[in-house]
């Protein structure tokens, strides 16, 4: 006799959220465990929040450029220095998006039949049972059990955020004024986004970064545009420099670097990495394997090492990006319920930076081709270059792609653009689907339009 699976989800953002949506739909009765707030992280405090505030810097930024293309602000040609951000009215903004995505969130598990519990989940033993803690305990039973987590933002030691002055990336919308100098400490992705987000606010910002350049870990061209643009707009770039700690004086803040050297600032911002949420989950009693950084082992459908015990997310640490986050709850709940599934492939990944301009890349990486890990053709134009870029009074950016010789198939690409979050999904296409560059050329684009040198790019790459 066919029998409901019971799946039981700890963790409510997007490995959790849509993983129990695709469970309904399977036809699993299903619960889900969250503590923080469904949406987790991502909605409450880390993407939704940032990319909020970065809208509202993006803004600010061309409006403080346009002056070549004949905008006005206020009827002053210094538009520069006309253009002001109220800190009340943009904070409030961010954290009334935050709330009204995990309302819709929580809405949309309702209508399908997901059961929501509040409290702190663990597990019980390696008999699938699930403890959850609020004003009492409850013991959940699951045929299957996800543990999506997620991470939190890792702090130093010798530098304790008090919600002040001290801050890390999730207290940053308490600030009701823009702070006079913000000190940004790490140059990763967050600490990028969040030093070009201030300064285009028009704070004062000093980034400290331990390697000689700006998001080590991203495509090296691209981020020399991004440290060409972020010190012609006057922020301070502190290359090779690690801090020791970070300390109260008054109303400011005062960071030591290791070799000696003080840099003082009103505010300063900790984005140096980000730690598991898996301390307490009673994991390893239940069979699962960890590695030294405390991350949950799976392999590509999701499973860890305990049978019928999957993981998804941030606490993985196998990408952190909440569509990996998503994509893997899916695949672990396709492959528990039987349905048809495709282990997790990285290299069909779109990720991006929302610097401005923006960051993004798909597939092989031009590190992994100067390595040889895989031979390919590369071509790269700059934007300047491009007509609608022209009109829109863009110079900084390009697009590079990346094709097998001979057989032409695209395996990766970069862009750094405005708004390259949106531009890089023809190359995810043609990464996913194998197409050829010839095949990329081939689609029609619009003219003019930014995306016309992608297939330019294609062009130029044509195999005979």
């Amino acid at each position: 006799m066919w029998r409901v699976t019971h799946v039981v989800i700890v963790g409510g953002g997007p490995g959790g959220y849509e993983a129990a949506l695709v469970a309904a739909q399977l036809g699993a009765q299903v619960t889900l465990v969250d503590r923080d707030g469904v949406g987790g992280s991502a909605v409450l405090t880390d993407c939704v929040p940032s990319k909020t505030l970065i809208a509202t810097a993006e803004i600010t930024a061309w409006a403080q450029e346009s002056g070549e293309l004949g905008v006005r602000v206020e009827g002053r040609p210094d538009t520069a220095s006309s253009v002001g951000v109220d800190f009340n009215v943009l904070n409030a903004r961010v954290k009334e998006l935050a709330a009204s995505q995990s309302a819709d969130i929580t809405r949309r598990l309702d209508e399908e039949g997901v059961r929501v519990v509040h409290g702190a989940g663990r597990l019980d033993g390696p008999e699938h049972v699930v403890a959850v803690t609020d004003n009492g305990e409850e013991r959940l039973a699951a045929d299957v059990v996800l543990v999506a987590t997620g991470a939190q933002p890792r702090v130093l030691d010798t530098a304790r955020p008090d919600a002040e002055r001290i801050l890390t990336w999730e207290r940053v919308y308490d600030l009701d004024e823009a702070p006079s100098r913000l000190v940004v400490i790490g140059s990763g992705v967050t600490g990028a986004e969040f030093a070009s987000a201030y300064n285009a606010l028009g704070v004062d910002v000093v980034l400290v970064s331990s390697r000689e350049r700006v998001l080590p870990t991203e495509d090296a061209d691209a981020a020399t545009v991004i440290e060409d643009v972020l010190t012609r707009r006057g922020m301070t770039l502190l290359g090779k420099s690690r801090a020791a700690s970070v300390r109260r004086r008054g109303d400011s803040v005062l960071v030591t670097l290791t070799d000696g050297r003080v840099v003082e600032g009103s505010h300063c911002l900790l984005a140096v990495g980000s730690v598991p949420n898996t301390d307490g989950l009673g994991l390893q009693t239940a069979g699962v394997d960890l590695d030294e950084s405390g991350n949950v082992v799976v392999d590509r459908v999701s499973r860890t090492t305990a049978r019928g015990v999957y993981a998804a997310g941030d606490c993985t640490g196998v990408m952190m990006l909440a569509s990996v986050a998503a994509m893997q709850g899916r695949i672990a709940m396709w492959h528990a319920l039987g349905d048809a599934v495709a282990p997790l492939d990285l290299k069909t990944v779109s990720s991006n930076v929302f610097t401005d301009p923006e960051i993004a890349t798909v597939g092989w990486s031009q590190q992994a081709v100067d390595a040889g890990e895989i031979e390919a053709q590369a071509i790269t134009l700059k934007l300047a270059g491009n007509p609608r870029a022209k009109m829109q009074g863009v110079r900084d950016g390009f697009v590079k792609l990346f094709c097998r010789p001979g057989t032409g198939i695209v395996i990766g690409g970069v862009v750094v653009a405005p708004r390259a979050s949106e531009l890089i999904h023809a190359v995810s296409v043609a990464v996913g689907a194998r197409l050829t560059v010839d095949q990329l050329a081939h689609a029609f684009t619009i003219y003019p339009s930014m995306s016309g040198s992608i297939a330019e790019a294609a062009r130029r790459l044509h195999s005979h």
